[in-house]
């Protein structure tokens, strides 16, 4: 699980980053016309920091089921949450108007995920 989070993580920061770029370069014009570009810039706020989540399940030592489900959900609600406003705001259907709200309870199931799996790690001999 390490590789493929910290794999999968890595890409989805590249993306997140290409496309914060692309938003405010090639699509600034028709994203202000369209009203949409604070839109896709919360696309790419969420995007960019649950890539960086998705880098941090890489670093758990020992990680456990629970961050292979923060793992799977991270990267749901990337695609659902961040998807689906970068279609919108781009003009895509209303109907993805849904897949929102759902993409945002992935992303916090996937930090409940996270959370379980730090409550389940064993303290280092250092620690308290």
């Amino acid at each position: 699980m390490y590789r493929f989070s910290g794999i999968i993580g890595s890409l989805a920061a590249l993306a997140a980053v290409m496309l914060g770029a692309f938003g405010a370069h090639a699509l600034k014009d028709t994203l202000l016309e369209a009203g949409t570009l604070e839109v896709w810039r919360t696309a790419v706020d969420y995007h960019i920091w649950h890539a960086l989540a998705l880098v941090l399940c890489a670093a758990i030592p020992k990680a456990g089921r629970a961050a292979g489900f923060a793992v799977a959900l991270f990267t749901t609600g990337i695609l659902l949450f961040s998807g689906s406003l970068y279609w919108l705001a781009l003009g895509g259907p209303s109907w993805l108007g849904p897949v929102t709200p759902l993409g945002g309870l992935a992303l916090m199931a996937g930090w409940a995920g996270l959370a379980t799996t730090f409550y389940r790690s064993k303290p280092a001999s250092n620690e308290a």
